[in-house]
């Protein structure tokens, strides 16, 4: 499968190139384009890809322009940090919209469909289907309910420092350092708690804005430190820093 990166980040794209050669043999980055007038350019001289990978909002304007200017329909991949334009790229041959920061499983499910599009229409893409099984993405949660001892607490999103695991449990610590313990996994949480949160790694879920400081640890390592104290240190690995320095400063 022949795919071009729109990303005007370098280092996102590339990330997203490594990503999708190493889950795909038969996939081939033929391009990555930075800017709205490089990749009208670039598509008006060469042959379509069959995927699109593309940010939204690029340094010389909205993505939408692009896809506006092309001749024939080619299903586009939207992997951006907001939720508000969702709509739109559906209207401009959207199959999927991904949250920043992405994770090799969405890239997947991207993938899949794709692949399943094209095996199931042999003759000119109907792209009326293709809406109607696109991925939205998912509301954000605004409240956990916690059981503690006799209680139901109500426990907002925003107010939540971090998640963690601890004994297959899943556990929540608030700004106020109240720790509860919660029946979802850290999956369900990471789709629902919105783009405020970062899967740091297997056992932490963490809010942007209990981050004092990030501090530089081993070999192209990062180490989280939090406003709230944890029980384990939070390190962010060589191949997920390009997605977290990208996120924390959206």
């Amino acid at each position: 499968m022949d795919i071009v990166i729109i990303e005007d980040e370098q280092l996102v794209a590339n990330d997203l190139a490594n990503i999708l050669t190493h889950i795909g043999e038969d996939i081939t980055v033929k391009k990555i384009l930075f800017s709205v007038n490089e990749a009208i350019t670039y598509f008006s001289e060469n042959t379509l890809p069959q995927l699109i990978f593309s940010d939204i909002q690029l340094g010389d304007g909205y993505s939408f322009e692009i896809f506006k200017e092309l001749q024939q329909h080619v299903p586009v991949v939207y992997c951006t940090a907001h939720d508000h334009h969702a709509l739109e790229a559906f209207n401009h041959n959207g199959i999927a919209y991904i949250l920043k920061p992405y994770s090799n499983k969405n890239i997947k499910e991207a993938l899949d469909k794709c692949r399943y599009f094209q095996h199931t229409f042999s003759s000119p893409v109907n792209y009326d289907l293709l809406l109607k099984s696109i991925s939205m993405p998912k509301q954000q949660l605004p409240t956990l309910l916690v059981n503690y001892k006799n209680r139901i607490i109500p426990v907002k999103i925003s107010e939540v420092a971090y998640f963690f695991i601890e004994n297959k449990s899943v556990n929540l610590v608030t700004a106020g350092n109240a720790k509860y313990t919660v029946h979802n996994t850290l999956d369900e949480l990471e789709n629902t708690t919105g783009n405020m949160f970062y899967r740091a790694n297997r056992q932490y879920l963490v809010n942007k804005k209990s981050i004092k400081e990030v501090i530089h640890y081993g070999h192209r390592k990062l180490f989280l430190s939090l406003d709230i104290e944890t029980d384990h240190e939070i390190i962010i690995n060589k191949n997920n820093m390009p997605d977290f320095l990208d996120w924390l400063q959206q």
